[in-house]
């Protein structure tokens, strides 16, 4: 997995407070990244499987007693909502840093197959806890891989486009952009459900759009093929969320609760890539890079590389677990605060050429995107 699966990724845009795929939200952005928005069966998932090996009371998820949606009282557990915080910042920021070490630093020029590597990973430790009993999962069957299979294609498309063009483009204009998607998914939803956004939110979006074409206007380190992938990445983004929405009442069918809970969605997408990447390997030739390239042999590479595969991973549980402590709100919030220092770390570690007007630019974008999730919020 990775961030731009997004909330996820991986990786990412957050979801908005009180994500229903069945009801009328969709995923927002990448973090997409995917499947890692919570939604009422995720909630269920907590309580199934995720919190059985730590004792959590399973009623706690169903009865926020504020506005915050703070569930758990006592002093042992005040330091719950900001070991959870941390966690699930900590998760979001390596995974991106970590994927853009490999992709640049590393300069790995083959996004598919690590892309694959990152699934792998993924789809054994869900495997190894399900058969520990730590995690809930769905039994899988042909009728539900075969509907599933479309939103499968746009998840490859929106995490190898991701990949892609953070390699291409440093993390901050990557974040900047990425607000794109949230343009996208409400135009989509306007025209597709009939969903209606507020005026605060259309008016984030308006700002969005300028830090967007001020910041590549000012990007010293402006790379064509970085900016289409990434332009690419914000339509596969915004399309994966509004196919997930459609696909996900009919998916439930074919379940054995009824339900299609996080981690039985991680699971079931993880795993479906690997048949999709084996498949690009061999048609883009990418194994031939494989068994040539001299940077595989470096084991400071695996082992950066198998870590930004277990912070994607990482982000499923923590973002479940952050929002079991607190409540949609406050995740939320911090989901777009959360990018200023992805961006900040970004541009120091990577010693990316900075204008004062580019500066300006991303700050810009990461002031609209707290408005937005305000707005959402509103």
């Amino acid at each position: 997995m990775s961030d731009f699966k997004l909330d996820l990724v991986i990786g990412e845009d957050f979801p908005a407070p009180g994500f229903r795929p069945e009801k009328g939200e969709t995923i927002s952005g990448a973090a997409v990244s995917k499947i890692f928005s919570v939604n009422s069966a995720g909630r269920r998932a907590i309580s199934d499987g995720f919190y059985r090996g730590n004792g959590a009371d399973s009623d706690s998820v169903g009865h926020p007693n504020d506005g915050n949606g703070k569930r758990e009282h006592g002093s042992g557990k005040k330091s719950g909502p900001l070991i959870s915080g941390t966690a699930y910042c900590i998760s979001s920021c390596g995974m991106i840093l970590l994927n853009k070490i490999v992709l640049s630093t590393y300069n790995f020029n083959a996004g598919i197959s690590l892309m694959f590597y990152q699934n792998l990973i993924s789809c054994l430790i869900v495997a190894a806890l399900s058969f520990c009993g730590v995690v809930s999962v769905e039994k899988l069957n042909w009728k539900l891989v075969r509907v599933w299979i479309p939103v499968n294609v746009v998840f490859v498309g929106m995490l190898l486009s991701g990949m892609y063009s953070l390699k291409y483009i440093n993390i901050a204009m990557v974040t900047i952009l990425k607000n794109g998607t949230n343009i996208i998914t409400a135009i989509g939803e306007l025209y597709i459900f009939r969903k209606h956004q507020n005026q605060k939110v259309w008016t984030a979006m308006f700002l969005m759009i300028i830090s967007a074409i001020s910041g590549g206007i000012t990007d010293l380190s402006f790379d064509s093929m970085g900016y289409t992938w990434q332009i690419m990445n914000c339509f596969l983004t915004a399309s994966y969320s509004l196919t997930l929405r459609k696909v996900m009442d009919k998916a439930k069918q074919f379940t054995r609760s009824g339900s299609l809970n996080e981690i039985s969605m991680v699971l079931l997408n993880n795993l479906l890539c690997l048949p999709f990447g084996i498949i690009l390997i061999l048609v883009f030739g990418e194994w031939e890079y494989i068994i040539t390239t001299d940077v595989i042999k470096l084991p400071m590479f695996w082992v950066v590389a198998t870590a930004s595969g277990l912070l994607g991973l990482a982000i499923s549980f923590t973002s479940m677990w952050f929002l079991h402590q607190t409540g949609p709100t406050t995740y939320s919030l911090v989901g777009s605060l959360n990018k200023i220092p992805i961006s900040f770390a970004g541009l120091v570690l990577f010693k990316v050429p900075l204008s004062l007007p580019n500066f300006f630019s991303i700050l810009f974008g990461l002031f609209a995107g707290i408005f937005f999730a305000r707005a959402k919020m509103s």
